[in-house]
């Protein structure tokens, strides 16, 4: 190897390390203090209810790990939006875990919570996923109501989804182990069935001093609402039990008993393993930004390293062709990042889309769409490209025929950003505007309407130029001091971290994880078998 890969891989490898150091600090949620209470009161903590729910011979997929993160520094933090959750397997059937984390503010509802909760429901709803939710919650945040309570996708969604899966045939099974209070009490009772822990596990639409302030009534909170009142009184719940263990058992065994269902058929055959070593990723990718080639990648995530190419010498910026994930048939488009030529041997920037490569993505896309074969995405843009000789050749039309076939795809899309997703580029490559069933992000990606240079030089002339208009004077070295400033504050908002805390992908992943996480998403997806006929809109030619 040379020395350019052993500086990625030293790069990328202190990049993995300083993910998993601020993961780590996820992971205690709320704090100590707050985990020896729910210790204190016989509770396990969120992650330990899944951990004891989840089939621990399967993957278990991480959802929405860093939502929140560095968000609500003035309200004490949101550490993954308050809510642990993910894709995994339960009695042997693949399904989305939702859990509250009490630990976090009493499991109060944050803006970044509810949305959290409505991707993991918009993935069940999507995917046919059955869905268990792990209800430990105070209700909304109340310093914050206006901002999660009112509006198409705050709070109530999510009551509005639980009915809306429910007529689609989608299992939920909830498992109320601590406050479930006011509009959040409607959620387990959506569910299709409702168990409930002894001492701990309450459902009311108010607590006890709500209760009293409103109509005077002295009770406590295991008399309006607990486990024995919801299954012998009101007949709310299905069932109670002593410990949180006997009633995730049971969990267990409700999920043993799912009948099977239609599978979409997507193919899959034996897996095999990539014959280049996977773990050669953290090497090839540049921390320089310094071109490289992308087949490269590819072929350390496919099965046998083996890649198909798709019009293999025509519009050589974005590479396109047939493999398999983990035994599953996919379809893959990238960037490429070597800087090639194109059929008039001319070079072109690795990275850009261009005219011919944006019309030969379309119509890979569509072909995978034919053919029922799922697509990946693999982002590495910096945008479509510019200029007068670009626009006269109709840039705008070849770039617009490639957004409308992501646009109007039917089958599934799975997005890893590995690199740049800058721009139009981002859209073009199926970014989360553009409805991939899973979106996750190497620590290398950056995630931004332009590269940090490029942006903080235009800001710079937007702002000199009004500076100037007032008649003040600016030097060179002001002009210096202003474009560092603004490209700091640019870049950022560029990291995988800010993109990650506003679920702008679903999580930041380890690229040796890349074939899992693609080949759990396609198999989440072949649990689906409605699919619309692909149609598609008016192109211009």
């Amino acid at each position: 190897m040379d020395i350019q890969f052993n500086r990625n891989e030293d790069q990328m490898k202190l990049s993995l390390s300083e993910m998993r150091k601020r993961m780590q600090k996820i992971y205690e949620g709320g704090g100590k203090k707050s985990i020896e209470k729910q210790r204190e009161r016989n509770k396990l903590t969120a992650r330990e209810r899944i951990d004891y729910l989840k089939d621990a011979d399967k993957p278990f997929i991480e959802l929405g790990a860093f939502a929140g993160y560095e968000m609500y520094s003035e309200q004490g933090g949101c550490p993954a939006g308050g809510t642990v959750a993910g894709i995994g397997y339960v009695s042997g059937r693949q399904c989305i875990i939702v859990a509250n984390d009490q630990t976090v503010k009493a499991g109060a509802w944050f803006p970044i919570s509810g949305k959290k909760n409505l991707r993991l429901q918009e993935i069940a709803m999507e995917n046919r996923l059955p869905v268990i939710y792990l209800v430990d919650s105070a209700g909304v945040f109340l310093p914050m109501q206006d901002e999660i309570f009112p509006d198409k996708e705050h709070f109530g969604r999510i009551f509005r989804n639980n009915a809306r899966m429910s007529a689609m045939g989608i299992t939920q099974i909830a498992a109320v182990m601590g406050a479930c209070v006011a509009g959040g009490a409607y959620l387990p009772i959506m569910s299709d069935e409702t168990l409930m822990v002894e001492g701990n596990g309450s459902i009311f639409l108010a607590g006890p001093y709500l209760v009293k302030a409103a109509i005077g009534e002295d009770i406590d909170a295991e008399t309006l609402g607990g486990a024995v009142t919801h299954t012998e009184l009101s007949g709310i719940a299905d069932y109670k039990f002593k410990t949180e263990q006997e009633c995730l058992d049971e969990v267990k065994k409700l999920m043993s008993k799912l009948g099977e269902k239609k599978k979409a058929g997507f193919d899959r055959i034996a897996a095999k393993l990539p014959i280049k070593n996977a773990e050669e990723l953290y090497g090839l990718f540049p921390a320089d930004g310094k071109p490289y080639d992308m087949l490269e990648v590819i072929e350390r995530i496919v099965d046998d390293s083996d890649f198909d190419q798709f019009k293999q010498d025509y519009g050589k910026t974005i590479l396109c062709g047939y493999a398999r994930i983990d035994g599953w048939a996919v379809g893959i488009v990238a960037n490429q990042r070597t800087i090639v030529k194109n059929k008039k041997n001319e070079m072109q920037l690795g990275g850009v889309i261009y005219n011919d490569s944006a019309d030969k993505a379309a119509r890979f896309i569509l072909n995978c769409n034919q053919k029922k074969i799922p697509l990946v995405f693999l982002q590495d843009v910096t945008g479509f490209m510019v200029g007068s000789r670009s626009e006269h050749s109709g840039i705008i039309k070849d770039g617009a025929k490639m957004v409308n076939a992501v646009a109007n795809s039917v089958v599934p899309k799975i997005t890893i950003v590995i690199g740049n997703s800058y721009g139009a580029g981002n859209y073009a490559m199926c970014g989360k505007a553009y409805d991939p069933r899973f979106i996750y992000a190497w620590p290398t990606a950056k995630i931004a309407v332009m590269g940090g240079e490029q942006a903080a030089k235009t800001l710079l002339q937007i702002q000199v130029a009004a500076m100037k208009a007032k008649g003040k004077e600016v030097s060179a070295e002001d002009e210096n001091k202003l474009l560092d400033e603004i490209k700091g504050r640019y870049e950022a908002q560029t990291t995988p971290y800010y993109a990650a805390a506003r679920l702008w992908v679903d999580e930041i992943i380890d690229p040796v994880e890349t074939r899992k996480v693609i080949s759990e998403g396609i198999a989440a997806a072949n649990n689906n078998p409605d699919m619309d006929d692909l149609r598609v809109g008016v192109f211009q030619v």
